[in-house]
């Protein structure tokens, strides 16, 4: 995959093109003096947050109107705050309330994946449906904050590869492996692992945070394409189940994964301090390009003092820099780890696409 990183610009805007959202009265980054907020809001205007999880779908299934270009005070994200935020792209969330199980969830993640149509398309002028890193970089030079479909819930499956292929078609990108019977405690089944195979022949990527242990290696060793951990902190700092230990983290950064914080108290913490020790700790053990930002906003938890909602990404980067971050390391975090990861999915799907044709695997034929 080293040939798949991006080429990430550290003295400069990425992709050689005016950045829309760099705003022109900041202090030049190289000043020493410039206060730690400006300096951070600098930076972000040159490398903007790629946010790794939001549930603003189901949030706005319970609104009976909203405009999210003019501002929407009962959600934590809408395009103002974003753009305040430096938020170029974020995941949208397609997991749905625990009571709904069976043959009810492929049908509810249909309904989902419909809804994110008509909000973006309801939104021109500040959102834009994207699937690919390329994509996602015309969008943020067209001044646009690009959506990204998922992750879904493995149950969204119905066990039927025919409908992950459906799904990718539909748009999505990412899909969280747990809470099923191929995708346990006890690791991937047979089934499992041709579920993996068959996302990496797609561009689909597998999303491990709350995944056993046992799922996440097994996924680390079947996968071509680097995995994500949508949320995920340290366990050594935490110790919230679906924070990772060390030697997974290791494990991770070998992979070129990606560990994406979430900025919940129940994970990282109450404050903005707490969340730079993960991302200080995940950086250390799997390395500067296999941690990223996952803001988690209306996903029905609370958020870090400072932290609320989607515009105060640059109080948490103001934190980073004065524990000595590089502008680099920063880029890498917020933009450029995403980046690479979108890409390195697009290239296996290329190359599996000639050596592989779609799987007609049942569930029933390899897990019996």
């Amino acid at each position: 995959m080293a040939d798949l990183q991006d080429e990430l610009h550290t003295t400069g805007e990425l992709d050689g093109l005016p950045d829309p959202f760099e705003a022109r009265s900041y202090t030049p980054v190289s000043d020493p003096d410039t206060a730690p907020v400006e300096r951070a809001r600098a930076i972000l205007a040159a490398h903007p947050v790629a946010d790794g999880y939001s549930g603003l779908p189901w949030a706005l299934r319970h609104l009976p109107w909203y405009d999210l270009e003019m501002g929407e005070s009962s959600v934590d994200t809408d395009v103002p705050r974003l753009r305040e935020g430096h938020v170029g792209a974020l995941f949208w969330s397609l997991h749905l309330p625990e009571g709904i199980v069976g043959d009810r969830v492929v049908g509810a993640t249909l309904e989902q994946l419909d809804l994110v149509n008509i909000v973006v398309r309801a939104h021109p002028e500040g959102l834009r449906l994207v699937c690919t890193a390329g994509q996602a970089t015309d969008a943020r030079n067209c001044g646009r904050i690009s959506v990204l479909l998922g992750p879904a819930g493995a149950a969204a499956l119905g066990d039927c590869l025919g409908i992950l292929r459906a799904l990718y078609t539909l748009g999505l990108r990412v899909l969280t492996l747990s809470g099923v019977s191929w995708a346990s405690e006890a690791g991937l089944t047979r089934f499992g692992e041709e579920v993996v195979r068959e996302m990496n022949r797609l561009g689909v990527l597998a999303d491990l945070s709350g995944a056993s242990a046992d799922t996440v290696r097994r996924a680390l060793a079947v996968s071509r394409s680097p995995v994500l951990f949508t949320r995920s902190a340290a366990r050594a700092l935490r110790p919230h189940p679906a924070n990772l230990p060390d030697e997974l983290l290791a494990e991770v950064g070998a992979a070129k994964g990606l560990c994406m914080v979430p900025l919940t108290p129940e994970q990282t913490g109450p404050s903005v301090r707490d969340v730079a020790d993960h991302l200080d700790h995940v950086r250390e053990v799997a390395g500067p390009e296999c941690v990223g930002l996952s803001g988690t906003y209306d996903a029905g938890t609370a958020h870090p003092q400072d932290l609320g909602d989607a515009s105060c990404y640059p109080h948490l980067i103001a934190e980073l820099l004065g524990r000595g971050w590089s502008e680099p390391d920063i880029a890498l975090l917020t933009w450029g780890n995403v980046q690479r990861v979108l890409r390195s999915a697009d290239f296996t799907a290329r190359a599996a696409q000639q050596r592989r044709e779609p799987s007609t695997a049942k569930i029933a034929e390899l897990d019996g």
